[in-house]
């Protein structure tokens, strides 16, 4: 789990109630140890910039490329993202994701919304919770579109998976429905 920034301890209550063995990642030792890594919800320039400053940067970059499960909620989607858009000049992201993602796509925090979304694979629909949400625009042809979302007359992809790597616009750790917390662990236990 990347503890440096976001909604940590919401993450780590849901892979837990899976039986899923944590860590909290704060430098490269640490990130060493672990099997799968979920990149949270937060603000993706801060997160960008603490990853340099504790030297996790490259090192989170290179156990993504050798495919380390990732999931990204939210910031982290965006961090996971190959493309961004509305970023700012100096972003950086960690890559992997074949998709351009658009920051705060829905509007500021007062746009912020939830509802019920139906995810590819799972039976019943999630409750999903949008804050300052991006979406993507673009998914390259490996990219699996797992949720999307009708927003003015357009369809808005908001869960993808690609390979080792899942990818979230909503804040699936908010509330007791861990089922795409379960998507995740099912990426690393195979």
């Amino acid at each position: 789990m990347f503890a440096l920034q976001g909604d940590v301890r919401e993450h780590l209550h849901a892979l837990e109630r899976l039986g899923a063995r944590t860590l909290r990642v704060r430098r490269p030792e640490e990130l060493a140890q672990c099997d799968g890594l979920v990149l949270p919800g937060g603000e993706s320039t801060t997160m960008f910039k603490l990853a340099r400053t504790f030297d996790l940067f490259e090192p989170i970059v290179e156990r993504i490329a050798d495919g380390m499960p990732t999931f990204g909620t939210c910031a982290g989607m965006i961090m996971l993202a190959d493309r961004v858009k509305d970023g700012t000049r100096d972003q950086e992201t960690f890559g992997g994701l074949d998709v351009t993602v658009r920051r705060n796509a829905f509007g500021r925090q007062v746009d912020s919304f939830e509802g019920d979304l139906d995810v590819a694979g799972l039976a019943d629909p999630v409750h999903a919770v949008f804050i300052r949400a991006p979406w993507i625009e673009q998914a390259g042809e490996s990219v699996e579109v797992l949720a999307s979302v009708a927003v003015a007359g357009a369809d808005r992809i908001v869960a993808v998976r690609q390979g080792h790597l899942l990818a979230t616009a909503f804040h699936p750790e908010v509330g007791d429905d861990d089922r795409v917390h379960g998507l995740f662990v099912d990426l690393v236990t195979q």
